[in-house]
């Protein structure tokens, strides 16, 4: 099948030969004559499907039509509602994309940075909305946005916004929605509490679900190192010293952890950067846009902070710590070997994280292949549970000693006392 027979109109062909996409992916092909039709979806795909474009270009069509039997002071027809900065801002380059032949105007808000300029744009009129649920509310109240005239809202990356704690917040844009709206509700899992908050948002809605969440694309190697905690480090260098490993997305549970492997590299001469939750907005904008141009190696991301990075031809993912929730592995790896493109996974694993590749292997139904050519290899066990609890209650001490310290630290004023 081709775009072309989904019945899109000329202006969005346009934008999508400028684009290169000929053939539409299996959620695209599902979703988009759904969505034209107005019927509610629910659309269960994970990271690197074309999720994005399975709802934008639709979306984008219905409102062209309306928009062109209209001449008045553009009107506020579709919210897009997704967890991070980095994901509204990317869903927002695809629709300027997808749109550039229309007269559909669009605008992005997010937290984290002033709201004058996205103020200002919203001002100015649009028809489609991208936002991040905190600055959404916080415009709303302030009178600057009304959704009475919505036509069409999607909820996307549902399961990433409940693990984030937006679920009051979206309960509360709920009742601010017109009961009359065709709503597109998109997340890469469906657990029960996802199901749940579908049934409060769709009505009759057509169920699509592609690429299962335990499949990984044929396309990506995926290769395991098993070492100690102390000498990850230590295993990483060796790994990047491979002249055939370019650019690569390494992935760190905790944002601290992000930061130590930064340092860590930056001492040895590789060029890296983190993003994750405690970055300001400009720095993680900053921290992609190097890493995308080619002038970052490394870039160390936080799962959630992950959540909209959308790189063409990266081949290489580095799992640094492996997660603890087996379907996160299948979307981190999702990020290269995109587009049928080449991918390499590797997976750094100390002892306490050997539980959790049994887990992804079990999920995946395939052996993940051990490198045995390991100059650090794995001599430690797995912590006994008394051992973990007391390792817990040891690293709980040290937080609260480091919090406290910091305290005392901004307590202490400098002296104005001139010296003679």
């Amino acid at each position: 099948m081709r775009f072309e027979d989904l019945e899109l109109i000329d202006p969005i062909l346009k934008a999508l030969k400028d684009k290169n996409y000929t053939e539409p992916t299996s959620i695209q092909e599902k979703a988009i004559p759904k969505i034209l039709e107005r019927r509610d979806v629910l659309g269960c795909a994970q990271t690197g499907t074309g999720k994005t474009a399975a709802f934008a270009i639709p979306i984008i069509q219905l409102i062209h039509r309306i928009e062109s039997k209209e001449n008045g002071f553009p009107k506020l027809r579709a919210l897009i509602v997704t967890p991070t900065r980095e994901l509204a801002i990317q869903i927002d380059e695809n629709i300027e994309a997808y749109s550039k032949y229309t007269k559909v105007r669009h605008a992005v808000i997010f937290g984290g940075v002033k709201q004058g300029r996205q103020v200002d744009r919203i001002k100015k009129g649009i028809h489609i909305l991208v936002a991040t649920p905190g600055r959404l509310l916080d415009l709303i109240q302030q009178g600057y946005i009304s959704l009475n005239a919505i036509k069409m809202f999607v909820l996307d990356e549902a399961d990433r916004m409940l693990d984030m704690g937006f679920i009051n917040d979206i309960k509360k844009l709920l009742k601010l929605l017109p009961e009359q709206r065709q709503s597109l509700f998109f997340s890469a899992t469906m657990p029960e509490n996802i199901v749940k908050l579908s049934r409060t948002i769709l009505k009759n809605p057509e169920k699509i679900e592609v690429s299962p969440v335990s499949s990984t694309a044929e396309t990506i190697q995926q290769y395991l190192y098993y070492t100690n905690r102390s000498d990850k480090k230590d295993l990483l260098l060796h790994i990047l010293k491979q002249k055939e490993i370019g650019q690569v997305l390494l992935f760190s549970r905790t944002k601290h952890g992000a930061d130590r492997v930064v340092r860590n590299l930056l001492k040895k001469k590789i060029k890296a950067a983190a993003i994750h939750g405690d970055k300001a907005q400009n720095q993680r904008q900053k921290a992609l846009s190097q890493f995308k141009d080619g002038d970052i190696r490394v870039l160390v991301a936080t799962d959630i902070a992950a959540r909209g990075i959308d790189i063409d031809k990266l081949r290489y993912v580095i799992n640094y710590d492996v997660p603890n929730i087996a379907e996160t592995y299948v979307h981190r790896i999702g990020r290269s070997g995109r587009a049928g493109e080449d991918g390499i996974a590797i997976s750094i694993c100390e002892p306490e994280e050997n539980a959790h590749v049994r887990a992804i292997e079990k999920l995946i139904k395939q052996k993940i292949e051990v490198i045995k050519d390991n100059p650090f290899p794995q001599t430690e066990k797995p912590m006994t549970e008394a051992e973990k609890k007391e390792w817990n209650k040891e690293k709980q001490r040290r937080k609260q000693a480091f919090f406290a310290e910091r305290k005392a630290a901004k307590g202490r004023k400098p002296s104005n006392r001139r010296r003679h």
